[in-house]
Parts: C-alpha cells; sequence; structure tokens
C-alpha cells in the first residue's frame, strides 16, 4: 500500500506519517479543495486518537494545504500546486544563499553530503521512496546547517521541507534514480569551487520542481525542450 493511502502507517511520528498521507490524498485529489477534514472521522480512517491527526492538520495549516475557519473546521485550500510551487521558488533562494555562505566560510560538509548520496543510491536500488526523501531532505540539511545562519535555518525549516518533498516524489512520479544523478551533479557543482556556479546549480535544483512555465532565468520551458 502506498504512503499517501491511510490504513497502513511506519516509521516517522504518528502525526507526520498522518500529515505525509494527508498532503499525498490532497495533492492526488482524493481529498477535493474545499473539503472539511474532521478530526474524528480521519482518527478512526487511521485508527487512533485525535491527537496526533490535531497535530497533522496543524502542520498542514503551516504548510498553507488546508485553513481553519473559526466555529466551522477545517477544509483543503484551493490552489494547493500553487502554494507548492512556490515553497520551491522561496527554498531556491535560501539554498543558493546557504551554498554561497558555505562555500565562502569553508565549511561544506562534503564527507556528509557524500554519505547522503549513498543513501539515496541504496534507496534508489530498493525502491524506497521515503528512504530517498529522508537522505534528499538530510543533505540540504546539511548545506543550511553549514552556512551558519540561524535565521536562514529557521526559514528554511518553516517550508516544512521533508513532507513538500514527500509530495513532489509522489505526486509528480520522480524516479529515484533521477534524484540521485541530480544531487550528485549538485555536489560535483559545489566540490568545484566554482562559486557562482555552484550558487546557480543550487537555485536551478530547486526551480526545477516548481513546475512553471519558465526557469530561474526567464527562459521558456517549452522552448528549452
Amino acid at each position: 500500500m502506498r504512503s499517501d493511502e491511510p490504513g497502513k502507517l511506519s516509521r516517522l511520528t504518528l502525526s507526520q506519517q498522518i500529515r505525509d498521507s494527508l498532503v499525498g490524498r490532497i495533492v492526488s485529489g482524493e481529498i477535493a479543495p474545499g473539503e472539511r477534514l474532521i478530526e474524528t472521522r480521519l482518527a478512526a480512517t487511521y485508527g487512533t486518537s485525535q491527537a496526533p491527526v490535531r497535530e497533522a492538520l496543524r502542520e498542514l495549516e503551516a504548510m498553507r494545504m488546508v485553513e481553519t475557519r473559526p466555529r466551522r473546521g477545517t477544509f483543503v485550500r484551493h490552489f494547493v500546486q500553487q502554494t507548492l510551487r512556490e515553497s520551491y521558488v522561496v527554498r531556491a533562494a535560501l539554498e543558493e544563499t546557504a551554498t554561497r555562505l558555505a562555500i565562502l566560510g569553508g565549511t561544506v560538509p562534503v564527507a556528509a553530503l557524500r554519505a547522503e548520496i549513498e543513501a539515496m543510491r541504496a534507496a534508489a536500488r530498493d525502491g524506497d521512496a521515503e528512504a530517498a526523501v529522508r537522505a534528499s531532505v538530510a543533505f540540504h540539511r546539511h548545506i543550511v546547517d553549514a552556512a551558519q545562519n540561524e535565521l536562514l535555518k529557521l526559514s528554511w525549516e518553516a517550508l516544512q521541507i521533508e513532507a513538500r518533498t514527500s509530495v513532489t516524489v509522489v505526486a509528480a512520479g520522480v524516479d529515484l534514480h533521477e534524484i540521485v544523478q541530480d544531487h550528485a551533479e549538485l555536489l560535483a557543482s559545489i566540490e568545484s569551487g566554482e562559486l557562482e556556479a555552484a550558487c546557480k546549480h543550487a537555485r536551478d535544483h530547486q526551480w526545477h520542481y516548481a513546475a512553471l512555465p519558465h526557469d530561474a532565468h526567464g527562459r521558456s520551458r517549452k522552448s528549452a525542450g
């Protein structure tokens, strides 16, 4: 059973599992825009108490995927896909800056980044999307940590990176081997020591998933293809 389906949850915390499942169901259209999410029904669906469901809904609200209306309840927001696109544009700016700071500061944790790529490679061989997502998020978190800028890190974490990455992998049907290749190329760019090229690569790496009709440089994706 896919991780975005109810009834079979494992790993992570229970609230995170419920959050990721709901995200997948919302993005796939199984739960429609405007639909009300009722805690008691969700708790029954997932075979749990209301507490982890409530926490999952709070996280979804922070991701701007649902909204709570006073005295009415929690509803799925419209334009969820637009919200996902916007998050990648913001993430691109943050990670470009983090890459710049880490390179200038000489704090790039190359060994740790290589280890995460190996973890992604193992996950791709096993067809384990969840493990691939964890390794991908860890890879980028190493770079953000290496920037040594707490406000940047807080802003990055506020984007709910792991949940959004899970959504992208599931909704876009991303090839796990492609994830490995993308990160290997990004690391090679960082290791090259060419600051502007590495920063551009870090930015473009995220813009690729923004699913916009143009890239970060204003070029039409159609004409580029």
